[in-house]
């Protein structure tokens, strides 16, 4: 089998170009299964054993990388948590202070007022039931 110049690789595969190492493939899988049936179950055996260790080699690998991406998601998901709350509390932190600019009363201002005119209701039941 002739290997690919440099060129070769380096061009962007087109149309027929870009199925041709796939042609390759198949050809080679159909001239494996050829010398099978010529040679005997024997290297059919050592085909499939040989297969089975690439498949779990290459299934080690993608578990890890996916593990590897995973990992790395998360980080990244944690970081861009982390910036939006900053974000927003820096915003929260912008519109508390242009309303307290404009004279908008806060929801605390709120609640010790209505605490007061709830002390000065009981106040007034008070004095009303004196008299």
């Amino acid at each position: 089998m002739t290997q690919p110049s440099k060129d070769k690789l380096d061009e962007k595969p087109t149309g027929s170009a870009f199925l041709e190492p796939f042609s390759q493939i198949w050809l080679a899988g159909l001239g494996a299964f050829a010398r099978t049936r010529q040679e005997g179950g024997r290297l059919f055996e050592t085909l499939v054993k040989e297969g089975e260790e690439v498949e779990a080699l290459t299934r080690k690998t993608a578990d890890d990388m996916f593990a590897e991406m995973k990992g790395k998601v998360e980080a990244v998901r944690g970081k861009a948590t982390d910036k939006l709350d900053r974000l927003e509390q820096a915003f929260q932190d912008r519109v508390a202070r242009a309303l307290g600019r404009l004279g908008v009363p806060t929801n605390d201002d709120i609640q010790k007022i209505a605490t007061r005119i709830e002390a000065l209701s009981d106040s007034l039941r008070q004095l009303s039931s004196k008299k």
